[in-house]
């Protein structure tokens, strides 16, 4: 019988690391490939993640692993890891196929306006708005993947990038108003906010 999730009592561990793999291996791919529009570097970038995961954790005491905070600890290695990768390759066009994931559904969240689920309304227009995400530079991609993709709150955001809260807001709305430019007529909805304020 299967492991079942990883209970807040457990503590992260290399004993029970199989069980992380399966409860973060699917959402962890999922952003990787709508950071790098490459589903063979997203794997690749997935495993190295978990290899870097598993060496630390395997250095890390009690208390640290105590206070470790699994899920951001994993986007944030993983993100590193897109990055390094990214770097040392150029940008190539994506298939809209590539980005599509009938199981990658937004989440809802509590925060403010910019609910997540407000950004398309059909699943082409999801294709769209991925590849777009593509063609935003690194920082604003991961903020606004983080937030409308993986319908994550500004704080949890702010801890997987290491940023302050008010950078966070400012870089996923810039990224917004980057997208609005690039979709055009194509998706209406991405994410009334109020921000066309703050349009440049």
């Amino acid at each position: 019988m299967a492991p079942g999730p990883l209970r807040s009592a457990e503590l992260p561990s290399t004993e029970r690391f199989e069980r992380i793999v399966d409860d973060y291996q699917r959402r962890l791919y999922g952003f990787a490939l709508r950071m790098t529009g490459n589903r063979e570097d997203a794997e690749e970038i997935v495993q190295d993640a978990f290899v870097r995961a598993f060496r630390a954790l395997g250095k890390m005491d009690e208390k640290q692993r105590t206070e470790l905070r699994l899920q951001p600890w994993l986007y944030t290695i993983t993100l590193n890891v897109t990055r390094n990768r990214l770097r040392s390759k150029r940008p190539t066009n994506v298939a809209l196929d590539a980005l599509a994931d009938p199981d990658a559904l937004l989440n809802h969240t509590q925060e403010g306006p910019e609910q997540p689920e407000q950004i398309v309304e059909r699943g082409t227009d999801m294709a769209l708005v991925e590849q777009a995400l593509l063609q935003l530079p690194m920082h604003l991609r991961a903020a606004a993947t983080l937030r409308f993709i993986e319908g994550r709150s500004h704080p949890e955001i702010a801890e997987i990038l290491g940023q302050p809260i008010g950078t966070v807001k400012s870089h996923v709305h810039r990224a917004v108003r980057i997208l609005r430019r690039i979709l055009g007529p194509q998706v209406g909805r991405i994410a009334n906010t109020g921000d066309t304020a703050d349009a440049v």
